[in-house]
């Protein structure tokens, strides 16, 4: 009779974690490189419109100055040296290229409110403009809709690029914004945790909208959306949810660096 199988301790096994870089230049390397990947992945995935769309990141050693993709360029084919650094009034330090200077100003602004924040996603996605549209927050009608349970708000009027500050502060200390009539925008301690994000949002907006659509959507209730949103609200479980889609990216990626 064979012997039944020992599992494995689980000290052994391998679970990715967020890299941890000692070095600003190796931090700024990594935050360049997810940022090219997440606006590929975008535009696999249709975030993009034109020339909207933006996702920014903090550099790590000069906390006013933030990486962004250049103006008029497609997500898809853009490496890390095609993205720009560019100052908190919106001057460009580092590229080549122009950068929309009122998009980015809201970045800015959200960065400023937010100093802990690394990454904002603010781009084009159907069915969270369609929900703007309504000026509806996202319900806790799906088991990923909880990990904004509480944790995102509803700017109720319609907002402008003139309007960063304002933004800024609708979003307080939330992880993502619905701006009525636009869209989403999210953050995250990571370019990781920002991306995926706002998938989960525009995927949570998908369900709520096709779910009302076909009738009266049951909600989850308050206790159980609360608790739902502890376990897999956070950044670090936004990062860990975001790996298998990053792989995606990553060989491509790779190949223009």
């Amino acid at each position: 009779m064979a012997e039944q199988p020992v599992p494995v301790p689980v000290d052994r096994l391998r679970f990715e974690m967020p890299p941890v870089h000692e070095d600003p230049a190796e931090e700024r390397a990594y935050r360049r490189e997810r940022l090219t990947g997440a606006l590929r992945l975008f535009a696999r995935l249709g975030y993009e419109d034109g020339v909207a769309g933006h996702v920014t990141a903090r550099d790590p050693e000069f906390e006013d100055c933030y990486w962004v993709n250049p103006f008029g360029r497609a997500f898809a084919g853009l490496t890390a040296d095609d993205l720009l650094l560019v100052d908190g009034d919106g001057r460009v330090v580092q590229g080549e290229r122009r950068v929309n200077q009122l998009a980015f100003a809201v970045h800015a602004a959200v960065h400023r409110a937010r100093p802990e924040v690394v990454a904002v996603v603010r781009t084009q996605a159907p069915y969270g403009r369609a929900l703007a549209a309504l000026g509806e927050l996202l319900a806790p009608v799906s088991h990923e809709a909880c990990a904004f349970y509480e944790d995102h708000a509803l700017l109720d009027e319609y907002a402008g690029a003139e309007d960063g500050e304002r933004i800024g502060r609708a979003l307080g200390p939330f992880k993502a914004l619905i701006l009525r009539n636009q869209g989403l925008l999210t953050v995250g301690d990571s370019v990781d945790a920002a991306a995926w994000w706002f998938i989960a949002a525009e995927r949570a907006a998908q369900v709520q909208l096709i779910a009302r659509a076909a009738g009266k959507p049951v909600p989850i209730d308050h206790r159980r959306a609360a608790l739902t949103r502890e376990r897999f609200g956070s950044d670090l479980a936004a990062w860990v949810s975001y790996q298998p889609l990053w792989q995606t990216v990553a060989p491509e990626v790779a190949s223009t660096s």
